[in-house]
């Protein structure tokens, strides 16, 4: 698929989706290396009717950041204007699909207070170029969690993500735009 093609695409899904459609542009998009995605990345929803659709956005999740493949920060917050990493095994990822909205935005108020406890300076997770739904791409996988976050390319500085969760029924999507 073409990158003009694909932006368009996902321009189009953004607005809202199923997961069939949001499924159908991930396996059309071409792969990429681990190697190619170093620096930070913005992060945001592509909505599908999953369950977790519109956390990450409510909790003040920025993106990810890859300092290299073996240190990667899968979990960037923002607060009063501050991007920090924060440590994964902290925030209810296993439940989180169970929390309401109203709760998450709470908890996104409450980031400048909680950032002390939150924050680590420590990667949480590293890059791979595995094997998933029949191509080799860059993979995100956490150090303590069971989520393997797959990555595909939409044009040079954007990525549509694919968490594959264990025990999850439905993929959750996002999308990176690599900060310049």
């Amino acid at each position: 698929m073409a990158d003009l093609d694909a932006a368009a695409r996902l321009t189009e899904l953004q607005a809202g989706c199923t997961p069939d459609d949001a499924l159908a542009l991930f396996d059309a998009l071409p792969t990429v290396r681990s190697v190619d995605l170093t620096g930070r990345w913005t992060g945001s929803e592509l909505r599908t009717g999953h369950p977790m659709d519109g956390l990450l956005t409510a909790s003040g999740w920025y993106g990810k950041q890859f300092d290299s493949t073996e240190d990667v920060h899968p979990l960037l917050f923002s607060a009063d204007g501050e991007v920090f990493a924060v440590e994964p095994r902290k925030l209810p990822v296993a439940v989180a699909d169970r929390i309401p909205l109203p709760v998450m935005e709470r908890v996104r108020r409450a980031l400048p207070v909680l950032r002390p406890v939150l924050r680590t300076r420590k990667p949480r997770a590293r890059l791979r170029d595995v094997e998933f739904r029949g191509k080799v791409s860059a993979a995100m996988i956490y150090d303590h969690l069971p989520i393997i976050d797959v990555f595909r390319r939409v044009d040079e500085d954007t990525l549509l993500g694919a968490m594959d969760q264990r025990g999850a029924e439905q993929l959750y999507f996002f999308v990176l735009r690599r900060e310049r």
